[in-house]
Formats: C-alpha cells, structure tokens, sequence
C-alpha cells in the first residue's frame, strides 16, 4: 500500500485529574527523524514513545506534541509551597529600593506574596507505568489519525502516479513502432551520403553495406525500449504492494530517466525527439510525487 508522507494526527484525554492532549505531524524527509515536546513529567518516557513510532514508520520528519492541563489542583492532591530562599530575596530588594528612594510605605506580606513563584505547585508522586499505559492510548489514537491521512494522500498519489506511467507507455509504444523504419531510413541516408562523399569512385557494394550497418546499429534503441518498458512494469507493480517504496521508485526514476535519454541521443528522428521530450516531462513529475513517498 502506497503511504504518503504527510499527515496529521490528534487525541486527548483525561487521565488521573489532568487533561493530556497528543498531535502528532508528519512530513517528507529522506529518514525517520522523530521530534518530541513533552512537559517535563513525561521526561522519561522520551525512549518508549520513539520506540513506538519508529515501529510505524519507515520515513518522514515526526512531530509529536504532548500537552498536560491540571483538572483543579487543589481538588487532585496538589498542594501550594513556599519558595522561602526567593520570598527572602524578594524582601532584600524591596528594603533595598526603599532606602535607595527613601521611601515610607511598609513592604507587606501582600506585597511579597503578589510576586512571581514565591508560591510553587507541589505534584503528587505519578505513576508512570499507569500514566504510561492511559498516554499509549492516546498516542495511538493520534498516530492512527496520522497514518489514516497518509494512506488517503497516498491513494491519490497512485492514482496520479499510475496515470503519468501510463501516458509514458503510450509514448513509449510509439516510439517501438517507429523505431524499425528510423533505422531503415538511417541506412538509406548514410548510403547517400557516402556515395556523394566518393564522388565517381568504386566502392565496394558489400563493404559499404557493412560498414553501414555497423553505423545504424549503433543508432538502434531497442535494447533501450525494452529496458524502459520493464522499469515501467516495475514500477506499477510496486505501486500494488505493501512495501515502503520511496526510495526504490526514486532509484528507478534514475534509472528510466537514463534510458531515455539514452534514446534521445540515439535517435535523430524528430517525431521520437517530440515523444521523448514528453517522457522527460512526465519524469519530472514523477520524480517531484515521489518525494512525498514513504
């Protein structure tokens, strides 16, 4: 099954009190490379959840953001801390500033109290097996999301792929039809012109004949067409398979590009030439959809 790179992913749930969210996005690269923002709880699950991707995945840059919103703290086991060494400090400076200024207002326990982290959350101990376990559901929701998306673009990039490969067929059996007169012709020239070229000299029937047979051998792109066709065979088989093909569909784009230029440097016939320049044209194309494949 053909599976694009691209793809988006989301689930939340409520587990233990607090409100975790997972998105996961996916996008071309040439490897599997796996991105993770985690709240700084989840720190050691860093390992697991790659683990688990890379079991997915083949390729593609993979974003994965989990989020963590507390359900009431007070109410779940969360208990306020004083952060007394930074309420200290905060009084050291406000007396400071006072005497500086040689103002008269008082420093309170309002005014200490009002300011940043003086007061800190307390977490209860989690268990992360538990968390583990309630997180894996919905990291899989999210990573079925993400895969179902891939699949879908992967569909149309086949039905696209396989409409390019046939326009490519078609070019090429017109080119196989001509290929055998091109040839003929190319003989009935080079004979000409070596017979303009001797002037009134006798030349020997038998060895010009030879000689340029050799010559329009060289020009025969058969070998070239059968080549091309079995790429083409290759390719649309792989596009009905279960494997990762990115990268085989992007080496044999490699390869059908160097048969036809191949046969375009062969051959001097202009309406191949015209059918040629086509199949570089839809290459290209190609070559720019598989990029997107895994």
């Amino acid at each position: 099954m053909v599976r694009s790179m691209t793809g988006y992913g989301r689930a939340e749930a409520v587990l233990d009190g607090q409100k975790f969210s997972v998105e996961v996005k996916s996008l071309n690269h040439r490897f599997l490379e796996i991105s993770l923002r985690l709240p700084a709880m989840l720190s050691a699950l860093e390992m697991e959840i790659k683990k688990k991707i890379a079991e997915l995945l083949l390729r593609g840059k993979i974003d994965v953001t989990i989020r963590r919103e507390a359900q009431g703290d007070a109410e779940n086991g969360h208990a306020l801390v004083l952060n007394l060494p930074l309420a200290r400090n905060y009084f050291a400076v406000l007396s400071q500033l006072k005497q500086s200024l040689n103002l008269k207002d008082e420093i309170s326990l309002e005014m200490i109290a009002s300011q940043k982290d003086v007061f800190l959350t307390a977490e209860s101990p989690q268990d992360m097996a538990s968390l583990w376990k309630g997180l894996m559901l919905i990291l899989d929701e999210a990573l079925a999301g993400m895969m179902e998306m891939r699949r879908r673009e992967g569909e149309s990039l086949s039905q696209d792929l396989s409409a390019r490969l046939e326009v490519m067929a078609k070019r090429l059996n017109e080119i196989e039809e001509m290929a055998p007169q091109v040839v003929l012709e190319y003989q009935k020239r080079l004979s000409e012109r070596v017979r303009e070229l001797t002037g009134g000299l006798v030349v020997d029937e038998t060895r010009l004949s030879q000689e340029v047979a050799i010559l329009a051998e060289k020009s025969d792109i058969t070998e070239e067409i059968v080549r091309l066709r079995s790429h083409l065979g290759q390719f649309l088989e792989m596009l009905d398979g279960e494997e990762a093909i990115g990268r085989k569909v992007d080496f044999l784009i490699q390869e059908m590009n160097r048969e036809v230029n191949t046969i375009g440097s062969k051959s001097s016939d202009a309406h191949i030439s015209r059918q040629v320049i086509e199949m570089k044209s839809e290459l290209a194309k190609l070559r720019e959809q598989v990029q997107n494949l895994e």
